[in-house]
C-alpha cells in the first residue's frame, strides 16, 4: 500500500489533519463504526470530555488492533461531539495521539445535538492495509 498526502496549504498542520489522502494499491480497508467511552460491559460514560475522548481512542485502538490493522494507516477519522467547545479544550489529547502513531488523516469535526445516551464524543475511522 502506498499513500500520498495532498496539502495544498500547511496551516491544517497545526490542526492535525491533512486536506487528502490517496491510497494507491490497499491490501485491505477496514471501515470502523463510531467507537465511544463505552466500557467492556456495554456501558455508556458519564464522565466529562477528556475522559470519554481518551475511552474513545482506546477502545478505537482496539478495535484496529483486532483486525490487524495499525493506527497509523487511519486515512479518515471524522469527530462527532455534543460540544465542540468542550473538546477543543482537551483536544491536544487527540494531537498528541495523532502525533504519537504519526497518523495522516483527512477529518471532519461535528457537533451534534446529542450522541447516545450519555455519550459527548465519538470517533469513525477508515483505515488501509
Amino acid at each position: 500500500m502506498e499513500k500520498r498526502i495532498i496539502n495544498p496549504w500547511k496551516w491544517q498542520d497545526e490542526r492535525s489533519y491533512v486536506q487528502a489522502v490517496e491510497v494507491i494499491k490497499p491490501e485491505g480497508t477496514l471501515y470502523i463504526s463510531g467507537q465511544t467511552a463505552i466500557d467492556y460491559d456495554g456501558k455508556s460514560s458519564t464522565s466529562d470530555m477528556k475522559s470519554q475522548l481518551i475511552q474513545s481512542i482506546k477502545n478505537l485502538e482496539r478495535v484496529i488492533k483486532e483486525a490487524g490493522y495499525e493506527c497509523k494507516h487511519i486515512v479518515r477519522l471524522n469527530i462527532y461531539t455534543t460540544s465542540t467547545e468542550e473538546l477543543f479544550t482537551c483536544f491536544n489529547i487527540f494531537q498528541n495521539w495523532v502525533s504519537k502513531h504519526g497518523i495522516k488523516q483527512v477529518s471532519t469535526v461535528l457537533e451534534v445535538s446529542s450522541l447516545f445516551e450519555t455519550l459527548k464524543v465519538e470517533l469513525e475511522a477508515t483505515v488501509v492495509k
